[in-house]
């Protein structure tokens, strides 16, 4: 484990640190990723890959899944503010939406109206089903060929 370790903790590290962009957090990952390699020898098989390559995604994984933890664990800690809630409730400008506005002269009304509610105005699959008072398979299966018309014309 020393030789493994001298010889191939930077190349881990460093790929640790461009998942998680922490420097004290690839250190943790790394000797957690060390600790797992040590416990897990026993069920390395060479004919399946080098020692690096597993020992790799080994840490590459561990490193993912700390990522994920870290953000369920601030998604869930941090209450909403009241800025915050008014930003999200409020309309905005979105710069995503120019031209998109020129692109419904290309659908049929219906579609046109589907897609204004639910691109413009924010609403859920489900919400834009009770709002058109259509089944919402129907509104699924339209807004894909609606996404499916604007690609072939626009693209």
């Amino acid at each position: 484990m020393t030789y493994f370790y001298k010889n191939y903790h930077k190349a881990l590290q460093a790929t640790i640190w461009r998942i998680v962009r922490d420097e004290s957090l690839a250190q943790d990952v790394l000797q957690e990723s060390m600790l797992k390699f040590w416990l897990s020898f026993p069920a390395y098989d060479s004919r399946k890959g080098r020692l690096f390559t597993w020992a790799l995604n080994i840490a590459r994984n561990l490193a993912i899944d700390r990522l994920r933890m870290a953000r369920q664990t601030s998604q869930r800690s941090q209450p909403l503010t009241e800025e915050l809630t008014s930003t999200l409730t409020a309309a905005s400008f979105n710069p995503d939406h120019i031209g998109v506005r020129d692109w419904l002269t290309l659908l049929s009304p219906a579609d046109r109206q589907l897609l204004e509610v639910l691109y413009f105005q924010g609403f859920t699959h489900t919400e834009a089903a009770d709002e058109l008072q259509l089944p919402l398979g129907t509104v699924k299966t339209r807004i894909g060929r609606i996404i499916r018309t604007l690609a072939q014309a626009v693209g």
